[in-house]
């Protein structure tokens, strides 16, 4: 795991926050003058390049959408003022922030696009355990996604944050990342959220799923998070087919207990995959 790894992801998860290059080169563990070298040798721009084109498209995307508000809008995205946004804006994409709302799509809008993170296999990857899971019921905040689109996941926690502990009839302090509803092109589902007890109390802009009790195998992943893709292609690419088990259709989730630090990225969490009993 490389301190551009980290950076990248911390950035996905933070970049609506307060957040500059001595925040994102300490999460990677060197300077910044040692980041702004190795992020521009791996990716082709520096951190803050990046971050503020993670944070204009995000707008540019609010923009297309119709939002009523471009200096709520140029203020979500980390500018003081009107002009300061605009200025910026125009200079990333060739247009205004009126232009794009007016126009309603970004067709001719060079968005800056989540980098992919490293997905080599993994030289070891520690024995699971098997486990029969119970019925869970998840409430949290659901996206749609590719497999490109998913590099936007660590955004969608960022947006989760502010309700973890605040979800009506939360059951713990465990946190659950599901993937469900996948189909041959690739595409799924992905809800972030907690367990809750019942779903009577629920707003309205909260999803909630039902997970059938299952059997599954059960894989610490004991790096940092940016590195999770490596793990999830170390089981589907070896471990399952070496192992005698077969993957069934049904819900896989990221569990987060409470030794994960969702700031710094740290901790571990656990990979439950379905299988066949």
């Amino acid at each position: 795991m490389t301190p551009v790894e980290k950076a990248l992801w911390f950035i996905e998860g933070h970049f609506a926050d307060s957040i500059e290059l001595d925040d994102i080169a300490a999460v990677g563990g060197v300077s910044r003058f040692y980041l702004t070298r190795a992020f521009v040798a791996a990716t082709g721009q520096s951190a803050v390049r990046y971050l503020r084109g993670r944070r204009l498209s995000e707008a540019a995307r609010s923009l297309a959408d119709g939002a009523p508000d471009i200096l709520a809008v140029a203020l979500d995205a980390g500018y003081g003022s009107h002009e300061a946004f605009t200025r910026a804006f125009r200079d990333l994409f060739g247009l205004t922030p009126e232009q794009v709302r007016s126009q309603r799509h970004l067709v001719n809008v060079p968005l800056v696009e989540p980098i992919k993170m490293n997905e080599a296999l993994l030289a070891h990857l520690e024995t699971p355990r098997i486990e029969d899971g119970k019925a869970l019921l998840i409430a949290g905040l659901n996206e749609r996604y590719s497999c490109d689109s998913s590099r936007a996941i660590p955004a969608q926690w960022q947006r989760f944050g502010p309700h973890f502990g605040h979800v009506p009839g939360q059951v713990g302090q465990v946190s659950y990342g599901v993937c469900y509803n996948s189909d041959d092109d690739g595409n799924f589902d992905y809800l972030c959220g907690v367990e809750v007890s019942d779903v009577s109390g629920l707003p309205q802009d909260l999803a909630r799923l039902r997970v059938a009790a299952q059997r599954y195998a059960v894989f610490a992943h004991r790096d940092h998070i940016s590195t999770i893709r490596r793990t999830m292609h170390t089981i589907w690419s070896k471990w399952l087919p070496e192992s005698g088990h077969n993957a069934t259709d049904a819900p896989l989730f990221e569990r987060y207990g409470e030794e994960f630090d969702p700031r710094t990225g740290n901790g571990g969490l656990e990979i439950w995959i379905p299988i066949k009993t």
